[in-house]
């Protein structure tokens, strides 16, 4: 199945030309593949065959420049992707998997797990787990106004037992605040050190300014448990090089991370081993492709005689 197979329009149909053409790109181009979805006149019903009812994705109706430009106001295939993971891992689903390839997709259950989300946007990771069973989930993205009300009203609309598959839902805890990124001193990241078993970001890497301060709030957040990782999920439209820039093994292991799984996988479930380069890739190619990888605490050495659990 596709990855926007899920997503359709909801509200009222548009007459704007912009949006017309937009939706037309499919039939003109058949080939090209659309990685971004919504705009704040049209809200976005997610739907599951494993919820009792679909998921309604408002998008922010940002009015800056500034805020136009973090691009919180779509909904992006890296969130369709980990949303998939999320389903499949947490209730054992079968959907096409590379071993070998890919991370176990046992690893993706967040039962009972505390998880962050950070540059949200629409909060569809953090909205499916939510509703499958993970304990507490917290939201974040940027401290704009706008972009933190429709992610509250997203979240609220949702996150709820009403929502959830019969007896999944577990959640004590459901917040949405702002965060800016490697800003460490706010009453959020004091009180929440190490305080996550999943820490996801999707979509955050195309700003290469911002990856230092990135992964500094993943590795604040991420509980220092053998067993704790973060998701990181990103799309090619930008480029190769700037996704490529966020994982260089130096600069994480200067926070204590390492990679764990990295592969590529595309809109249509074909799953592929994560190179840092592929010459003959043209921007239609790259957009089909998502990275995904799986990061975790540099694990210690083992003393002489200690086994690991």
């Amino acid at each position: 199945m596709a990855l926007a197979a899920r997503i359709s329009p909801a509200g009222p149909e548009t007459s704007d030309p912009e949006d017309l053409f937009a939706s037309s790109l499919g039939v003109i181009f058949p080939d090209d593949v659309t990685n971004m979805h919504g705009d704040p006149d049209h809200a976005l019903l997610y739907k599951s065959p494993h919820l009792p009812r679909p998921i309604k994705l408002a998008l922010a109706d940002v009015k800056t420049e500034e805020e136009r430009f973090l691009f919180s106001h779509h909904l992006w295939n890296a969130s369709l992707l980990l949303a998939e993971f999320i389903e499949a891992g947490t209730l054992g689903l079968e959907i096409p998997w590379t071993r070998g390839i890919a991370a176990p997709l046992g690893s993706f259950d967040v039962s009972a797990l505390r998880t962050i989300e950070l540059g949200a946007g629409t909060a569809l990771p953090s909205i499916m787990a939510g509703l499958l069973g993970a304990k507490g989930v917290v939201v974040t993205d940027y401290p704009s106004p706008p972009v933190l009300k429709t992610l509250r009203e997203n979240v609220t609309a949702s996150v709820k037992e009403a929502s959830a598959p019969s007896g999944r839902f577990a959640a004590e805890e459901v917040l949405v605040e702002g965060h800016g990124w490697g800003e460490l001193d706010t009453p959020l990241a004091e009180g929440n050190r190490h305080a996550f078993d999943r820490v996801i970001a999707a979509d955050c890497l195309w700003m290469p300014w911002q990856h230092d301060n990135l992964r500094r709030s993943i590795s604040w957040f991420l509980a220092d448990a053998e067993s704790a990782r973060a998701w990181v999920v990103a799309g090619f439209h930008t480029g190769r090089q700037k996704v490529s820039a966020f994982f260089e093994t130096a600069a994480l292991a200067e926070l204590g991370l390492e990679v764990e799984h990295m592969w590529e996988r595309d809109c249509d479930g074909k799953d592929r081993e994560w190179v840092t380069d592929r010459d003959s890739e043209d921007i239609s190619e790259r957009k089909r492709w998502l990275v995904v990888g799986v990061l975790r605490r540099i694990r210690k050495p083992a003393q002489e005689g200690e086994q690991r659990p």
